[in-house]
């Protein structure tokens, strides 16, 4: 089953890099191109071919014409093209897109990151606008929205999505972690990735992780990078420079149904406090998704202030534009909360995103509560 992506790649003119977890789509949305050249290093041959001989890749590449695009899948693999791919834009003038699910290894190994001549872009997992009509906000917070586990899911096949989401970890350590040589000790990330996940939107108190991984607190932020760059989530710092000395962000994983395989807790549905925690996970990844496909000029933080803190504060340019609380019951900002942050930001718009909600309601202290969809609009506005 096809989806209508938002990423559109037609209309950049210009070479560029295209990264993205793993079953996000991009080698689907790639072959759609119809590109001159095609390379796929998850073909085995293929990458052995490259890895032994660079070379080919040049000579083929001299049997192209201006303008012509070539795609290079999972360039990470091979590094050592990146240099005839520079050739290949300065002297033939040729288009390329490279895509990879992480830019570690290149970056690691004083790959050729081509100075500026590509963009840089991401590819996430659907949208609720990517998905369409038959979205199911439940069943993006249970098994999220990658496009084989929605499709399969929509094919009323729940077992199979739990295998999938099973899979997908597994997978991870194996061909991320371990095949990229990103860490040496396996069996030590695979405990922090556990403890990791279980902390999934919560403030990350690194010594405590250190402590229930057995891993000391340096290789915690070593492995915390690892999540970051091969796209599995990111944090979240506090909005206040004072705040990030103190070295307490949030880590949003970047799907539901990947977090929730990594919490072993794909059976049973989401309990009423593990749906706030990943209720605030999606809403998170679904702005970044929009800001990023739109182009926004936004960066996102949350504000923190003693004991008072909104899950999501919007910057743009000249300062911080709106903010968000997210709520899954009818519960609003606490009275505390809400002055705190009026003292702070007098006239910043701050919004309660409601799960349950489906009209916006405006309370007698001038919180304004919205439905999920319509906050995600507001964003874009």
């Amino acid at each position: 089953m096809s989806y209508q992506r938002l990423l559109n790649l037609d209309k950049f003119s210009g070479s560029l890099f295209l990264f993205g977890p793993r079953m996000t789509g991009k080698t689907f949305l790639l072959r759609r191109l119809h590109p001159a050249l095609f390379i796929d290093l998850l073909v085995p041959e293929t990458e052995l071919s490259f890895s032994r001989s660079p070379v080919i890749f040049w000579e083929q590449l001299q049997a192209l014409h201006k303008n012509d695009l070539v795609i290079v899948d999972e360039v990470q693999r091979v590094p050592a093209l990146l240099d005839y791919v520079q050739k290949g834009i300065e002297e033939i003038g040729l288009r390329f897109i490279l895509s990879g699910s992480s830019a570690r290894k290149l970056r690691r190994g004083s790959a050729n990151l081509l100075g500026g001549r590509a963009l840089d872009l991401r590819l996430y997992p659907l949208t609720n606008i990517e998905v369409g009509k038959e979205f199911e906000l439940g069943m993006a917070l249970s098994y999220g929205t990658l496009p084989r586990v929605v499709t399969t899911f929509r094919e009323g096949k729940v077992d199979d999505v739990r295998r999938q989401l099973k899979a997908y970890c597994t997978i991870y350590i194996k061909e991320e972690v371990q095949a990229e040589a990103l860490t040496r000790n396996v069996s030590a990330f695979q405990r922090f990735l556990s403890v990791a996940a279980q902390m999934n939107a919560e403030t990350i108190e690194f010594a405590s992780v250190a402590r229930d991984s057995s891993v000391p607190m340096s290789t915690v932020k070593e492995y915390f990078s690892i999540l970051e760059d091969t796209l599995l989530g990111d944090f979240l710092w506090p909005w206040d420079r004072s705040e990030r000395k103190k070295a307490r962000p949030k880590f949003y994983f970047f799907d539901c149904g990947v977090v929730r395989a990594l919490q072993n807790r794909l059976v049973d549905p989401p309990t009423p406090q593990e749906k706030g925690f990943l209720f605030e996970t999606f809403f998170y990844n679904e702005l970044k998704r929009m800001r990023d496909y739109h182009e926004k000029p936004y960066e996102l933080s949350f504000w923190r202030e003693g004991k008072n803190e909104v899950d999501i504060l919007v910057k743009g340019p000249r300062g911080p534009v709106m903010a968000f609380e997210c709520k899954t019951s009818t519960d609003t900002i606490s009275d505390a909360t809400r002055i705190a942050f009026r003292k702070r930001f007098p006239k910043l718009p701050l919004f309660v995103v409601s799960l349950k909600d489906v009209h916006p309601r405006k309370l007698d202290n001038g919180i304004v509560v919205l439905p999920w969809r319509q906050a995600l609009d507001t964003f874009l506005k």
